[in-house]
């Protein structure tokens, strides 16, 4: 039906109920622009109450999850408030034929109004594709919100020229070529931006941090596991519970630790030491060394190190009554021996990964028993706990080899003195 027909049948439906003939122009005006207004919210009505209920449904019944992810972020439901605008659009010129002002003032509106909608659309579309993405396993080791963001950027750039442009009346071209001049501004404006685009791009392409990891980064006060990595920033949730925001420029630019290697490794590492007492360390004697063959991890060591060294001294000819002559065992380094044996033994520590009991340079502190070992329990409160039991039991055993730790005096080790 063309506009004159629908023009026609108004102007004979006016004139068959009496009104007089120059009123028919004003009242044919408001019943056109009410019945587009009465069409348009039909069809927006029929639209999300039949046509959005079906395709929920069909939805609800497919096996694939991305259909149920977009309606989950309203993209069909913000889509279909096109339906009504583009009404409005279409049949406005038939009320208003005679007033192309109004007809050019509606339609700009109108404009305006489906860019905001295809914005808010093709946002809610981006932010579906992100949690489609999201729940694929690729996306623990290559996240995309930096690059999400960056689209949403350039989208609502070109929606906020093309609303400019709507508004003026002007071409999008013309706009674009003028913001040469505010190149500048622009930089400065988007400065974190920019720089964050190109931190998050290194960041994914050499793999440097992911979300899940463990970080620390002292100078930002961060050590914790890393929550999100988005456009500006990389969120950190610290072990205390508190938040940190690092800029993501700062992760290429400054130094930071990442765990995550301790992590794939399946062992935690244990780096302590004990330090001895230099003036506790002595020869072993024959009654030390029965002592010492009483401890059932030591017995098969003491048996072949003493044979080794009986065999060499008298290889020499040495005598024996002279205790510098030759090799002789000492305490030390049988307590050595202990606790080598006794972390072989235990079975939270891995032995397929670096495994080091050694003596460190001595100091005016005595001389440090450093122990270099990975623990298989990585959890933080289950290796620090079988880190102190490690500890807990070397200290106690330290007096059976006739050693002592050393640490600086204290007030009571003064006030004993003074007794």
């Amino acid at each position: 039906m063309g506009k004159d027909k629908i023009i026609s049948i108004v102007q004979d439906w006016l004139i068959n109920i009496g009104l007089p003939d120059k009123t028919h122009h004003f009242f044919q005006i408001i019943i056109i622009l009410a019945a587009i207004i009465i069409i348009s919210f039909l069809a927006n009505y029929i639209t999300k109450r039949f046509i959005l209920s079906t395709l929920r449904i069909i939805a609800r019944k497919t096996k694939s999850d991305w259909d149920n992810i977009l309606f989950e972020r309203k993209v069909f439901n913000k889509l279909s408030h096109l339906v009504p605008a583009i009404l409005i659009y279409v049949l406005i010129p038939i009320a208003l034929d005679e007033y192309q002002g109004w007809i050019k003032i509606i339609r700009q509106a109108t404009n305006l109004y489906m860019i905001i909608v295809v914005l808010m659309v093709l946002n809610s579309f981006i932010n579906a594709l992100h949690d489609i993405y999201s729940k694929y396993d690729i996306s623990k080791t290559k996240p995309i919100k930096g690059y999400v963001q960056v689209v949403k950027i350039v989208i609502f750039f070109i929606g906020g020229i093309l609303i400019i442009s709507s508004l003026f009346g002007k071409s999008p071209g013309i706009l674009l070529g003028g913001l040469g001049a505010f190149a500048a501004v622009l930089m400065l404006i988007f400065r974190d931006s920019i720089l964050g685009l190109v931190a998050g791009v290194q960041l994914s392409a050499n793999d440097m941090v992911r979300p899940g990891d463990w970080i620390s980064m002292p100078k930002y006060g961060a050590d914790g596991d890393v929550l999100e990595i988005s456009l500006t920033t990389v969120k950190v949730q610290n072990f205390d519970k508190t938040i940190v925001m690092i800029p993501a420029y700062a992760m290429i630019s400054d130094s930071f630790q990442n765990w995550r290697g301790m992590d794939e490794s399946g062992g935690r590492r244990i780096k302590r030491s004990i330090n001895i007492n230099m003036n506790s360390v002595k020869f072993c004697d024959v009654d030390m060394l029965k002592k010492f063959r009483e401890i059932k991890i030591l017995s098969e060591y003491l048996n072949k190190t003493q044979s080794e060294l009986d065999e060499h001294n008298k290889r020499l000819e040495l005598d024996n009554t002279i205790v510098v002559n030759g090799r002789r065992q000492t305490n030390i380094g049988v307590f050595r021996a202990y606790v080598e044996a006794y972390l072989k033994n235990n079975h939270n520590i891995r032995q397929d990964m670096t495994f080091i009991v050694r003596q460190l340079q001595p100091t005016e502190l005595g001389l440090p028993i450093e122990i270099y070992v990975f623990s298989k329990v990585q959890a933080w409160e289950a290796y620090e706990a079988i880190q102190s039991d490690i500890f807990d039991h070397l200290m106690a055993v330290i007096p059976e080899f006739d050693l002592q730790t050393f640490q600086n005096p204290s007030g009571f080790d003064f006030k004993s003195l003074a007794k």
